[in-house]
């Protein structure tokens, strides 16, 4: 079973993401959280926590009514100001949500900072969902131009963590 801080902080990330609901099971044991209402901020009202018999939750597609008036909320708030002018610079997104970490151990330094050169295959940063710390690509050879992320904050699925000038 969870421990009462990994259920905190699933919650927070829960909180903070763009999904209403989340269902874990393990052994037998059941936890699902959903926002209440359909507006998402900051300050939302606090997540349910049940347990109940496993069940299976499908996700829900984005067509359905409720969910479109979620992302219509969503797109009213400041997402993230894209400070760079150059629409040539590549992206380098979070593909979950969780913490990010710009170095594998807060005595190290970062795994890059603004004007180093990476490749492919070089690891730019540590995102750390459900104890799981999971190293991130470069994806693309280039030089790092922007870093839009801070060490230990969380962040969602997709969201922009560097800005890169490919060659």
């Amino acid at each position: 079973m969870l421990k009462i801080q990994e259920i905190r902080e699933l919650i927070k990330l829960v909180d903070q993401s763009s999904i209403e609901e989340f269902v874990y099971e393990h052994e037998g044991a059941k936890v699902k959280m959903k926002k209440k209402g359909a507006i998402v901020s900051k300050n939302a009202a606090p997540v349910q926590v049940v347990s109940s018999t496993p069940e299976v939750v499908a996700p829900q597609p984005a067509a359905q009514p409720q969910a479109a008036a979620v992302s219509e909320t969503k797109t009213a708030e400041p997402v993230e100001a894209a400070p760079a002018k150059d629409e040539n610079l590549h992206k380098i997104t979070s593909p979950m949500v969780g913490t990010f970490y710009a170095s594998s151990s807060p005595d190290d330094d970062a795994y890059v900072a603004v004007g180093d050169k990476v490749q492919k295959d070089s690891i730019v940063c540590i995102v750390e969902a459900m104890k799981l710390f999971n190293e991130i690509e470069a994806e693309v050879k280039g030089e790092i131009v922007e870093i839009l992320a801070e060490n230990g904050q969380l962040v969602e699925y997709g969201q922009p963590l560097f800005l890169v000038k490919p060659e």
